[in-house]
């Protein structure tokens, strides 16, 4: 096979591309909103270049895996997913396997070594570079292609968006912080905020095009704008771009995430308060409970800080919903530091929680101690115990919403029964209501059932 070829400095120059017309793609995401994102910037590019998406791999000229390297799962089941591949290439060598996203920005030397039949294999910071690097690759080989900084960003290409009346907006790329478990940083780099005016000028063409609920992304979107001058100072003007966004004519719905408890301040929670269109619902990490394990995640607050955030998003904003993410199993996790999160969570009674057994990543600091790994039985009776007691409450804040009466987007019909809607509340809760009702429509339901995922609802 031939060898493949890194390109340590890509070329710019303009130059006329062949075009793909007739060619077909398929596109799979692993990972979170951010991955989701770069993967309709992707096949923006794709269509743009007369490539046409397909429901399976085995019928596209070309697969395009999106990674993640958040947890090692997701590390098998990309893998699993390449195994599958090569037979394919194999039976079709004029197949086009490309690998991109974080496990690519990553691990790429390890990516072509475990499967060098993949085409190209290129990061997180050169989306745009991917249909040059698929004409070298078809004339010249395999090729690998890592940018260490980034090459454009995310809005700078065209975009296929999954859903008309819903988008995703970039506002911030990359990480300044340092928790131990996290890779992030490593693969997306530091933080970079676009301009306030560019993301206004974006929303109000999504807003032109259709679009009626927005969701703003970054890592730590409460620090966005620190390292911008704007009005000759460099300071977080999130609440200032709120107000901005929720000025639109069109966008009924604005949401983001995530924002970082230690950077969470009174003039966000007031800038949700006071703008119509942003929605009653805050993703606040936890992460745990007990302050030791806090400092060994290099989390920046204690649990104190972290409620004191909380009972001013609550004091603040009426009808708040509140998601967050705790790690079960942190290296040094005594049953003593997890109590002290089932007490947290108890008081704290979030409506959903994102909860994930420690899976150290390689390049992060948490994953050096080994000594310190929690036993893998124990670590799994601690995450069930959670799960329990955050399923009680979840139900229980579910069951309060029981005869309220409701403002709900319709999302699609219901991936299970086509014959009920998906619709989403404002605070982000999912409710079923039978019918068919167009994508984007917003109307009043009265809620009459209630579960641990999910409400179900009845037109008015």
């Amino acid at each position: 096979m031939t060898q493949p070829v890194l390109i340590a400095e890509p070329a710019r120059k303009e130059r006329r591309r062949p075009t793909r017309e007739g060619k077909t793609y398929f596109l799979r995401t692993f990972g979170c909103q951010m991955n989701e994102h770069d993967s309709e910037r992707i096949a923006g590019l794709f269509e743009r270049d007369g490539m046409s998406p397909v429901a399976d791999y085995q019928s596209a000229d070309v697969v395009f895996i999106n990674t993640c390297t958040i947890r090692e799962n997701a590390d098998n089941r990309l893998y699993g997913h390449l195994g599958h591949l090569k037979q394919l290439k194999d039976e079709m060598p004029g197949k086009v396997l490309i690998v991109g996203g974080c496990a690519a920005q990553k691990d790429r030397d390890i990516v072509r070594e475990r499967a060098p039949w993949v085409d190209v294999v290129l990061g997180t910071h050169n989306l745009d570079r991917v249909l040059d690097l698929m004409d070298h690759a078809q004339e010249w080989g395999p090729v690998t292609e890592i940018a260490d900084e980034l090459q454009s960003m995310p809005s700078d290409l065209p975009v296929k968006r999954e859903l008309d009346h819903s988008a995703w907006v970039t506002i911030q790329v990359g990480c300044n912080n340092t928790c131990t478990f996290c890779i992030v940083p490593a693969v997306r780099g530091i933080e970079i905020s676009r301009r306030p005016g560019d993301i206004v000028r974006e929303v109000e063409r999504l807003a032109a095009d259709g679009v009626v609920e927005v969701t703003l992304l970054g890592q730590n979107v409460n620090t966005y704008g620190r390292d911008l001058a704007i009005d000759g100072r460099r300071r977080p003007i999130f609440a200032e771009l709120l107000r901005r966004v929720g000025e639109v004519d069109g966008i009924r719905r604005i949401r983001f995430t995530s924002p970082h408890p230690a950077d969470f301040r009174e003039d966000v929670a007031l800038a949700m308060a006071e703008t119509e269109s942003v929605c009653e619902q805050l993703h606040l990490p936890l992460q745990s409970g007990s302050p030791r394990v806090l400092a060994g995640m290099h989390r920046g607050y204690n649990v104190e800080r972290y409620m004191s955030r909380l009972e001013l998003a609550r004091r603040i904003i009426p009808d708040l919903t509140v998601s967050t993410d705790i790690i079960v199993g942190f290296p040094g996790e005594t049953e003593e530091d997890f109590e002290m999160t089932l007490d947290v969570v108890r008081e704290a009674r979030f409506d959903q929680a994102f909860m994930f057994l420690f899976s150290p990543r390689p390049g992060t600091d948490a994953a050096l101690r080994v000594d310190e790994f929690v036993d893998q039985e124990v670590a799994q009776n601690r995450f069930d115990r959670l799960l329990e007691i955050q399923s009680e409450i979840s139900v229980e804040l579910n069951r309060a919403q029981l005869g309220k009466r409701v403002e709900v987007l319709a999302e699609g019909p219901s991936k299970k029964d086509a014959s009920v809607a998906t619709t989403r509340t404002r605070g982000g809760r999912v409710v079923h209501v039978v019918g068919e009702f167009a994508p984007g429509s917003f109307f009043e339901v009265d809620i009459t059932g209630a579960a641990k995922h999910h409400l179900l609802g009845s037109l008015t």
